[in-house]
């Protein structure tokens, strides 16, 4: 009796137990936040090189031509981005077919080579990041 009365009001190890409770719940969360921090970043860089890559598309004459240096911007420039690899990435510039004063530039990035997915976190977005920007020609 002695023994068990002893076990109920012993409290060392205590914060052991808890630890072991709660750190896995912890860690999952921090490596979740990790992971969308470098998935956001990853987004609005391919968001950021899809207005450059429109911006620069504008300078062509024909939807060949802006396709031409829509796809050289974005093969040049996206070393410059930390966690972006060319070869995933797919670059597609169309004309809009309602309006032919304005065509779109869209960049489809493959996300699946990210070190994020190898992360024990929770429920992470999809792997494939998809950003569009519609420059229109001629001005206003």
């Amino acid at each position: 009796m002695r023994r068990r009365q002893s076990l109920l009001t012993d409290r060392r190890g205590a914060a052991a137990i808890e630890f072991a409770i709660l750190a896995p719940v912890f860690f999952m969360v921090v490596f979740s936040m990790i992971g969308y921090g470098i998935y956001l970043s990853v987004s609005h860089a391919v968001q950021q090189l899809t207005a450059d890559a429109a911006r620069t598309a504008i300078a062509g004459l024909s939807s060949v031509e802006r396709k031409q240096l829509a796809e050289k911007y974005v093969k040049v420039t996206t070393p410059e981005y930390a966690f972006l690899d060319g070869k995933a990435m797919t670059v597609a510039v169309q004309d809009d077919p309602k309006n032919p004063e304005q065509f779109t530039v869209s960049i489809s990035y493959d996300a699946s080579g990210l070190p994020i997915w190898q992360l024990y976190s929770f429920a992470m977005p999809d792997k494939v990041i998809r950003r569009f920007a519609t420059i229109r020609v001629g001005g206003i």
